[in-house]
């Protein structure tokens, strides 16, 4: 029987990024989609359309970071987990309004492309690098989390201490 070797913090942090980032990109294509047909096709207003696309986005993102992403850490539940993932995907959202807000009501740009840049780049990637942080810490558990529950299918992970706060 070989034995594989456990992976470094660094190769796991490199790992979660990368499938994060790639369940990030489909989630943030179906963001974008969703949020300019709702804006374009359905008339609904810049502000409402972004909360949709994010909640569509969302529901996606949570599956493929909950299956993929950060299979390799522990489990407290799909319940607390999604509860989690929506409350922080919410704050994740304010960025992303205060971002769009900020360009309709401060600045008076109300075009396609103020939407877009100020909607769905500025605000998504900045709630994007909150989201990441906020996951590892609250909804995708580190194993040795008192809650944690390593699920069958997961990686090995380094037992690495985490550092003292």
């Amino acid at each position: 029987m070989k034995h594989r070797a456990r992976p470094s913090r660094i190769q796991t942090l490199v790992r979660e990024m990368s499938k994060f980032g790639v369940v990030g990109a489909v989630a943030y294509a179906i963001d974008v989609l969703v949020s300019n047909v709702c804006h374009s096709h359905f008339h609904m207003d810049q502000l409402t359309a972004k909360t949709i696309s994010t909640i569509v986005a969302a529901t996606v993102a949570y599956i493929g970071n909950r299956k993929w992403s950060f299979t390799h850490r522990a489990r407290s539940g799909v319940r607390r987990e999604y509860t989690l993932f929506i409350v922080l995907n919410a704050f994740g959202l304010g960025i992303a309004l205060g971002c769009l807000g900020f360009a309709l009501y401060v600045l008076h740009l109300k075009g396609a492309l103020a939407f877009n840049v100020f909607g769905n780049v500025l605000g998504t990637g900045l709630g994007t690098v909150f989201r990441f942080w906020a996951y590892k810490r609250w909804v995708f558990l580190h194993p040795d989390h008192p809650r944690a529950v390593i699920s069958p299918e997961a990686e090995p992970v380094p037992r690495v201490p985490e550092p003292a706060r």
